[in-house]
């Protein structure tokens, strides 16, 4: 670390960085951050007789401890050096909004990895490297960790880093140092108003990634009526696309329940594009992807069998055809996000019956919830309410809040496993189940511990004992019949 006395540069070796002081050991530089229950500065004492070598504060000062303007930044800047700078020699790709972060982050990813680029990406799902899964804890890292993924993505050889960015990673600093080559914003809609309190503030945010430098390129989506406004507000030029309007667009779009087509319009040049992901949503996905490849000088054929040859991503309108109904699996979990996956199920499903079971997760925005339980009713037929992940609320309690905004006779489960089986043995007549909130996690949050679970465990829970059952009635009906031909014989 090199501090500054006197006018005078001093260096002084350091071993690691910590922020929490019961882990910092002997050579360690102790950061003390605060959080809303918390105040690191509180532990400074702790730190030191732990072993740190010196404290970074913007509260205090002392003998050992360095003042500085914003802890958390000085947590990012700290990190970037520790690692090396390895985000200085990668290509970085940022992705914000309310919804479509992982989906579109994930399509540049694979359109890179086509074209024969070595790529990293990280997000909701956990950290890839060239394939290779590390699991986070947050949508955006920590600073340490996350500048700790850069240093493996340099060292495996990577050129591009594709990175979701959560408005709490912009407003707690996390970002800080980096270099955004693109940075994407997909759309902005109601969520974090727990931590962020007003839409103008959440809204802010979202804008500081392109206003404050971030990003040295911004694409943003023209369809939706806030990111407009960044158009206004952002003083750098802003690349824009959308079904209409902008640099890109996708037009002739066509829907199906097995996957989507579009024209990819740019610079009045023309191509079909094929994906397998379904909704108009997730067309605006493929478009943002694509035109982010664009950008970054990928070849429009590689682009095009690049999208023809997506993968589905987890928990990201995942379709699962059991018998005669099928079950869409979606992380759907803000007003916005149900709205578009149960309008889109009902304009790809013709006339099939739509039901949707989902919940809210607890210590989060309350004031989507009523708005969630109007959502449901007013764009499915049948709606089924039960828990997501309740953390330390009365998942009654979140119930109740929901139910707010029911205006029609639902079914209340709380128990999710028991929800979704009760709507699996009651809906096998063509419906169509979706179940949303909380995607390909495999976990539930019940009073700050996570106990393992999965809505697609809880599929397959049913395909084995419906299985077994099937088994049960077929040995049953053997037994009959050899029992009336042994009848026929002693006849």
């Amino acid at each position: 670390i090199r501090l500054r006395e006197n006018n005078e540069n001093i260096y002084m070796p350091i071993h690691d960085i910590k922020i929490n002081s019961k882990d910092v050991g002997y050579g360690d530089v102790f950061i003390a951050l605060k959080g809303e229950n918390y105040n690191g500065n509180d532990y400074i004492g702790e730190a030191f007789a732990n072993g740190a070598k010196v404290v970074l504060s913007d509260e205090k000062s002392g003998k050992g401890i360095i003042r500085v303007s914003d802890a958390r930044q000085a947590y990012a800047l700290a990190s970037r050096n520790y690692f090396g700078k390895s985000c200085d020699r990668l290509k970085i790709i940022g992705v914000t909004g309310t919804n479509g972060k992982t989906t579109t982050a994930s399509i540049i990813s694979q359109i890179l990895q086509y074209s024969g680029k070595k790529v990293g990406l990280i997000g909701t799902l956990g950290a890839f490297i060239n394939g290779k899964k590390i699991d986070t804890p947050l949508t955006t890292p920590d600073p340490y960790l996350l500048h700790s993924i850069f240093r493996q993505m340099e060292n495996e050889g990577c050129e591009y880093a594709v990175m979701e960015v959560s408005a709490h990673a912009i407003a707690l600093k996390k970002i800080d140092g980096i270099d955004f080559d693109l940075g994407i914003l997909t759309n902005i809609t109601e969520d974090h108003l727990d931590f962020f309190k007003t839409m103008e503030k959440y809204r802010d945010i979202k804008f500081a990634f392109f206003k404050e430098n971030h990003a040295k390129r911004g694409l943003i989506c023209i369809d939706d009526p806030l990111c407009k406004r960044l158009i206004v507000e952002c003083k750098k030029p802003l690349i824009c696309y959308g079904t209409d309007k902008g640099t890109f667009k996708a037009e002739d779009i066509d829907l199906t329940f097995n996957g989507s087509q579009f024209t990819f319009d740019f610079n009045d040049r023309k191509e079909r594009f094929t994906i397998s992901l379904v909704g108009k949503y997730n067309v605006l996905n493929a478009l943002a992807g694509a035109s982010a490849c664009r950008l970054m000088g990928v070849p429009m054929q590689d682009i095009k069998e690049g999208l023809a040859s997506l993968n589905t991503v987890a928990g990201r309108y995942n379709i699962i055809n059991l018998d005669s109904r099928s079950i869409v699996i979606d992380y759907a979990h803000t007003p916005d996000g149900l709205e578009n996956v149960l309008k889109n199920t009902k304009e790809v499903g013709g006339k099939r019956k739509v039901v949707v079971i989902f919940g809210c997760g607890g210590n989060r925005d309350k004031l989507k919830r009523p708005i969630m339980g109007k959502v449901a009713c007013d764009n499915a037929d049948e709606v089924i309410l039960t828990s997501d992940n309740p953390r330390y609320e009365d998942p009654y309690d979140i119930l109740l809040d929901i139910e707010k905004g029911i205006t029609r006779k639902c079914v209340v489960i709380e128990n999710r496993e028991k929800a979704i089986l009760h709507a699996l043995r009651k809906y096998k007549k063509d419906e169509i189940i979706v179940i949303a909130g909380k995607g390909a996690e495999e976990y539930q949050d019940i009073k700050g511990k996570k106990y393992p679970y999965s809505d697609y465990a809880v599929i397959e829970k049913y395909i084995k004992m419906a299985s077994e059952k099937r088994a049960k009635e077929y040995q049953s009906f053997k037994a009959d019949k050899t029992s009336k031909e042994e009848i026929n014989k002693n006849k």
